[in-house]
């Protein structure tokens, strides 16, 4: 994952993002994800998404695979965060 280009969504609150989160991770809370599909669509793909424990970030996943986004459920920010760093 380290050398691979992806972008990483957190669909955590603006809160819990400020709280700590995956550097370089773009902060679009779940409950915006629809309101910004467009600006979603031109990013960087294949997208990572994640949040708390993976739950949101399901739900996240599932709606933009269903608009054809390339992007997958990474669970939890820390996971992200550890597997990105690891080596």
């Amino acid at each position: 994952m380290k050398n691979n280009k992806i972008t990483i969504i957190d669909v955590r609150t603006r809160d819990e993002y400020r709280g700590g989160h995956v550097v370089g991770s773009i902060n679009i809370p779940l409950q915006e994800i629809q309101s910004r599909v467009d600006e979603i669509k031109k990013l960087e793909q294949p997208i990572l998404l994640c949040c708390a424990s993976g739950g949101r970030s399901g739900q996240a996943t599932a709606y933009l695979q269903s608009l054809g986004v390339d992007c997958e459920n990474a669970g939890s920010w820390l996971d992200v965060n550890y597997r990105i760093n690891e080596n």
